[in-house]
């Protein structure tokens, strides 16, 4: 399973190469997403480039409202169960795990606790699913902080995706250029 995955995302990962380049579009790259319509969109300036369908968090742990910045990225991270009731018996999962409720990315909007993450989950994008992070689908999230990385100032091979996909090994990367993220109704 683990093996299928990864090839999965090797592919969407090789053959995407990031957002489309928006050919008119100039200024700063930023985000902003909606609790209420449950997506997030990317933008240069004032241009729209994408928009994907997230997950936020349920009414009774919401995702946090306001203006926030994108500095720090973690490719194939690690779980360890937050010290809450609703983690409560789970275990901690390795990078890779199928288990890994963090799939194969997150991006940090507001550390240590809130990130945008990948879910294999994917009938609950749309919805309020989440305690509190941003759920994307797993192809859509590794995506986006590819995009964020080449836009961001940490642009980096095919080769170096390839290595940290597909080898397991956690990536910690920190955004020269970091990005704004707007969340709200």
């Amino acid at each position: 399973m683990r093996r299928a995955s990864t090839l999965f995302l090797l592919s969407i990962l090789m053959i995407a190469r990031g957002l489309p380049a928006a050919s008119k579009a100039s200024g700063p790259l930023s985000m902003a997403a909606s609790t209420q319509k449950k997506i997030l969109v990317v933008r240069i300036g004032a241009t729209d480039v994408k928009t994907y369908t997230i997950a936020v968090g349920t009414k009774a742990k919401p995702t946090p409202m306001g203006r926030f910045t994108v500095r720090h990225i973690v490719w194939n991270p690690g779980w360890v169960p937050p010290d809450e009731k609703w983690a409560k018996g789970k275990k901690p999962a390795k990078p890779g795990d199928p288990k890994n409720p963090m799939k194969v990315v997150k991006i940090f909007f507001q550390e240590p606790d809130y990130y945008i993450h990948g879910t294999d989950d994917e009938d609950s994008l749309g919805g309020r699913a989440s305690h509190g992070c941003i759920r994307m689908a797993e192809s859509d999230v590794a995506e986006l902080a590819r995009y964020l990385m080449e836009h961001g100032g940490a642009k980096q091979s095919d080769a170096w995706y390839d290595k940290v996909i597909s080898g397991g090994a956690t990536a910690d990367v920190k955004l020269p250029q970091p990005v704004s993220f707007v969340i709200g109704r």
